[in-house]
């Protein structure tokens, strides 16, 4: 037996004619009829908009307006087609018959597929917010839960101290002498470390006049709070932003953070050599090339996710709705 969705547009008139007329089939080609209301979620049935009532059965579609040898037709090419895949297949029912049962996982997921930003919105704002816990830790003297703070995200982040927030302290960042900020004190005066000593400043965390360092570096918290801020964003605005066109990503959000980040290398490494450009970017310019990754990526991709998801609440209110037309 084929199953035959109508999609519908509410209380449509046209739509009981249709069925009136689906009734009339029965006999001879016999069906299971499921009936989905599209105004209940118009953005996931978008493209059935002014063309309801919908019949879909198999991979055929009809939309609307259409005639009964029509109908009859697209049933008729549906049922032969199943009686071909019975033939070649004689588990074929079974797997049918499989793939119609709704599951605690089909349930799941469909919940998954309404509610994932605000998991992922959840799960930024612990992920963002917990590296902040580290210097506050320090600064009350519960030195171990700082430690494992910094412990956890050390493989995440460089966590150099002259390119890192510090909390509760005479300056908010510290950079390198070499960045050039006269107007600020440096890392290498307030804490009397060779900037080029890596292993140094990353194990640097501050002290009590210092402040103490945030546990991830200042890039990371513009990129991870510009996910998190388009994340919002996009939620608040029931997910229907478009995506962010992949050249738009590329020139914005990859390429200035490329160059500001790459460019700062030869910095870290003190070769000798004079000829070599050596640059320091600034705590400005991290946070900005780092917002503009994070929320250009945030708008490429999270518009990407919902159409996955879109289309997957498709599909399981098609199986919902098999069961509840039973």
């Amino acid at each position: 037996m084929i199953t035959v969705f109508v999609y519908t547009a509410g209380n449509q008139t046209e739509t009981q004619i249709v069925l009136d007329q689906l009734a009339k089939f029965q006999n001879e080609i016999p069906h299971r009829l499921s009936v989905i209301d599209i105004t209940e979620d118009p953005d996931v049935y978008k493209a059935y908009n002014n063309k309801a009532p919908v019949i879909e059965t198999g991979p055929y579609h009809l939309y609307y307006p259409y005639k009964a040898d029509e109908m009859f037709i697209i049933l008729k090419t549906a049922q032969d087609r199943q009686n071909r895949l019975m033939e070649n297949d004689p588990n074929y029912q079974e797997k049918l018959e499989t793939a119609r049962t709704i599951t605690k996982a089909d349930r799941l997921s469909f919940w998954l597929t309404n509610h994932y930003m605000f998991l992922l919105n959840a799960i930024l704002i612990i992920f963002v917010g917990l590296p902040f816990l580290a210097p506050v830790f320090e600064k009350y003297g519960a030195d171990l839960p700082a430690r494992v703070i910094y412990k956890i995200y050390s493989p995440l982040c460089h966590q150099l101290a002259y390119r890192s927030w510090f909390l509760f302290g005479e300056q908010a960042a510290y950079p390198r002498e070499i960045a050039g900020l006269n107007n600020q004190l440096s890392f290498e005066q307030v804490t009397g470390l060779d900037s080029h000593d890596v292993l140094a400043a990353r194990g640097y965390t501050g002290n009590e006049s210092v402040g103490y360092k945030v546990a991830f570096c200042e890039r990371d918290v513009a990129i991870y709070a510009g996910i998190l801020s388009f994340g919002l964003l996009f939620s608040l605005t029931g997910r229907k932003l478009k995506s962010l066109p992949w050249y738009i990503w590329i020139i914005i959000g990859i390429i200035p953070i490329g160059v500001d980040g790459v460019s700062q290398l030869p910095s870290l490494i003190n070769t000798g050599i004079t000829w070599l450009p050596v640059r320091e970017s600034t705590p400005l310019l991290r946070t900005l090339t780092g917002l503009l990754f994070g929320i250009t990526t945030a708008w490429y991709g999270f518009p990407l996710i919902e159409e996955t998801m879109r289309e997957s609440r498709k599909a399981l209110k098609k199986k919902f709705a098999l069961e509840t037309n039973k």
